[in-house]
């Protein structure tokens, strides 16, 4: 390894010593400002090694939706780690899968009863396509192996979640060649575009095992909103066809769109959802995969090559359990949801005034979340290192600046988030 980088002397040492051995995401390492040393976390700052502290308005790529250190969160998992900290969930179960599983099944609409879990969202994304394509070959029927999903779509960066995301112009178009080809479409705006999707599934229909996307928000690939309308209409038109609808609610669920998941404003339910991210509130990794009946029984045999063959080292892990099942207590308990409620009132009247500002094409807001979409970003490094001079952490990518604040932020904190990015866009713009 080549001589490790000089760095200023008043950073900690575990940071210079160490720095030069992490491999960060997204993130060019020979051109990348270094990343800045978080040594604590309260509420909804992070607090820095210098002494500052920055307003957190992303909330950790959108998971911490109570804020950090929530007491609720912290005494379950202390309880948790003093009676167990892990056990495998082969031919092992533990309280605290069994009651998570129970929760969710009971939240979530209609009758999707049936939770596999695993660590990350993208592979409940690699495991929700896996179900989908056994489902059909179960059944004996063959050949319906590939996916529908959307332009500006995004679901993990995975193989198989690569593939059903849109790689054209965004961060995964090295891979096209490598990855399995879907049908990438365009999402339908219009009652004729419903019409016509309708119409390429029942034509396609013997090489589809499902159609993903994710419900009124598409996330990382551009922040892009839809009706919910257009996602009922193209429910429907999965059920017209007979292919499996699928929801990727790793961004959307848990309050994030105003709603506990995003799928209810449509009054839909699909045949498999994919949870992550708040799904433990910020604290360790978890995902889960949740299965309707019908889809469910399709995997019940007397024949053993039937069973869903798939199986993550640290599924239902119990602290992620103990997490999961502290941050569904704080739902109950609290007004979660009339806290989001306030702040898309609040992040609506204060982002309206970044409408007039030169070179902004898109001010949108639905729930906790807030976008300014530009014409152009010439450099997001920059503009994060702008951000922070602020005081507050915004991560802008691609065209769009966005805040996904903690479902406890106050409101004057959202007003200083806000100023922060009018100071900003002020000066860079």
């Amino acid at each position: 390894m080549s001589e490790k980088k000089q760095r200023p002397s008043d950073l900690p040492e575990w940071y210079r010593e160490g720095y030069d051995n992490i491999w960060l995401p997204y993130t060019q390492m020979k051109t990348a400002p270094d990343a800045l040393p978080v040594v604590g976390t309260d509420g909804v700052y992070l607090e820095l090694a210098d002494g500052r502290k920055l307003l957190d308005g992303i909330a950790s790529w959108w998971t911490a939706c109570h804020g950090y250190n929530h007491p609720k969160m912290k005494e379950k998992m202390k309880t948790q780690i003093d009676s167990m900290s892990h056990v495998m969930l082969g031919g092992l179960v533990h309280e605290g899968a069994l009651d998570l599983s129970r929760r969710l099944a009971d939240l979530l609409p209609g009758d999707l009863n049936h939770v596999f879990f695993s660590e990350s969202g993208s592979v409940s994304v690699e495991i929700a396509l896996k179900m989908a394509v056994q489902f059909w070959l179960n059944q004996g029927v063959e050949g319906r192996a590939r996916f529908a999903s959307f332009k500006a779509g995004y679901h993990g960066d995975t193989s198989a979640a690569m593939s059903v995301s849109d790689s054209d112009d965004g961060m995964h178009k090295a891979f096209g060649g490598y990855l399995q080809q879907q049908y990438i479409l365009s999402l339908p705006e219009t009652p004729e575009d419903l019409e016509g999707l309708e119409s390429f599934l029942r034509e396609n229909r013997e090489t589809i095992a499902g159609v993903i996307m994710e419900p009124l928000v598409q996330g990382a690939g551009g922040m892009k909103f839809h009706s919910p309308e257009i996602l009922k209409g193209i429910a429907d038109a999965c059920r017209k066809a007979d292919v499996l609808f699928i929801l990727d609610e790793i961004f959307t669920g848990f309050g994030r769109t105003g709603t506990m998941f995003a799928c209810e404003q449509a009054g839909v339910v699909p045949d498999i959802i994919c949870l992550g991210k708040a799904l433990t509130a910020g604290t360790v990794a978890m995902a889960a995969t949740v299965a309707t009946d019908r889809v469910y029984e399709a995997f019940l045999s007397e024949d053993p090559d039937k069973a869903f063959m798939h199986g993550p080292t640290y599924m239902a892990n119990p602290l992620a359990c103990a997490a999961a099942n502290a941050s569904l207590d704080i739902f109950e308990e609290e007004p979660v949801l009339e806290r989001v409620k306030k702040i898309e009132g609040h992040l609506t009247q204060s982002f309206a005034q970044f409408r007039e500002k030169p070179g902004v094409v898109d001010v949108r807001v639905r729930g906790a979340i807030a976008v300014i979409q530009m014409e152009k970003i010439e450099n997001p490094a920059v503009l994060r290192e702008e951000f922070v001079k602020e005081g507050v952490w915004v991560r802008p990518f691609g065209d769009v600046v966005y805040v996904t604040p903690a479902f406890s932020m106050e409101g004057a904190d959202i007003s200083a988030l806000t100023e922060a990015i009018d100071n900003v866009l002020n000066r860079c713009s």
